[in-house]
């Protein structure tokens, strides 16, 4: 029987990879030896064949009452995390398996200095914004969701462009014939938004950013505004092609021409649990591959 005492720690894992696999496996026997719960995912037992654990739904309540939420596997699979953790509250700690790993804390070869850290709480949690996104026809709202990410309103058709009009604050600011409009956050600034040339923004930075993909515009550059600003995407009811709204690229909702999208900040942020208090520089650099040959800061600096 699981063990039903404390709270638990759910982990959730990228089952395609053998790697996560092990790995889940190597840390849940631990947990289950120090004492801590531990809970999976129904959709993902099978592949994970523990024993002596608690296995949920995979629907937000899967969150509920757990410590942390670990993740084993890309920010992919971080991002599916985010939508069980966030209703919850309930902080996500990752464990890069994937390949860039942004969004993750740890690597595999930290799991003994992670286990200790969940075992005594030894961490920091931080909160990350995240984006409450609308979609409206014809005046009325016919979608509403959330990204960590980015939102992204994005051409349907590869071979016709979309006709958009961007507004901030609820005022026109300028129309794009483009590929499509990322709507990202600080924490997004590195994923998608960076691949369309938007600038890295420092997470603990209040910002949003408007970022065109492709557009055939003189005035076409990244914008950072305010936190508070509303972001207004709308579709063109004419010259333009059917779109699609992305939502960290796992939701997703038809655009016809006409259509609006408003993003903003979400009032429900994504807690994010810290064991390395490695400075942001610093996670660019590892993770980027930077050269920093040649810095002359300070001795304790280049350690």
């Amino acid at each position: 029987m699981p063990s039903t005492g404390g709270e638990p720690v759910l982990l959730v894992t990228h089952t395609g990879r053998t790697a996560a696999v092990r790995s889940a496996q190597l840390l849940a026997g631990q947990l289950r030896d120090k004492d801590v719960p531990v809970r999976i995912l129904a959709s993902e037992a099978g592949a994970l064949g523990l024993d002596g654990v608690e296995v949920v739904d995979s629907e937000p309540a899967a969150a509920y009452g757990a410590r942390l939420v670990v993740v084993l596997g890309g920010d992919g699979t971080l991002l599916r995390a985010a939508e069980l953790a966030r209703p919850a509250g309930t902080p996500l700690l990752g464990v890069n398996l994937g390949h860039v790993g942004f969004l993750a804390e740890a690597e595999r070869d930290d799991l003994g200095v992670l286990l200790d850290r969940i075992v005594h709480a030894e961490y920091d949690v931080e909160e990350r914004m995240t984006l409450e996104v609308s979609v409206h026809r014809n005046g009325d709202e016919v979608c509403r969701t959330w990204a960590l990410n980015e939102a992204s309103v994005e051409k349907a058709e590869r071979e016709r462009m979309l006709e958009v009009v961007v507004g901030v604050d609820g005022r026109p600011l300028s129309r794009w014939g483009c590929d499509g409009v990322v709507c990202a956050t600080p924490t997004g600034s590195t994923a998608y938004a960076f691949s369309c040339g938007g600038p890295v923004v420092w997470p603990e930075v209040a910002a949003l950013l408007v970022v065109p993909i492709s557009a055939h515009a003189l005035f076409a550059r990244p914008l950072v505004v305010s936190p508070d600003s509303s972001i207004t995407v709308q579709l063109a009811p004419e010259r333009t092609t059917h779109g699609v709204l992305w939502s960290d690229g796992r939701r997703s909702f038809d655009l016809p021409p006409g259509s609006r999208v408003e993003v903003g900040r979400s009032d429900l942020p994504v807690l994010l649990a810290r064991v390395h208090p490695h400075p942001f520089s610093d996670r660019l650099v590892a993770k980027f591959g930077l050269p920093v040959q040649g810095w002359r800061g300070r001795p304790e600096d280049m350690s």
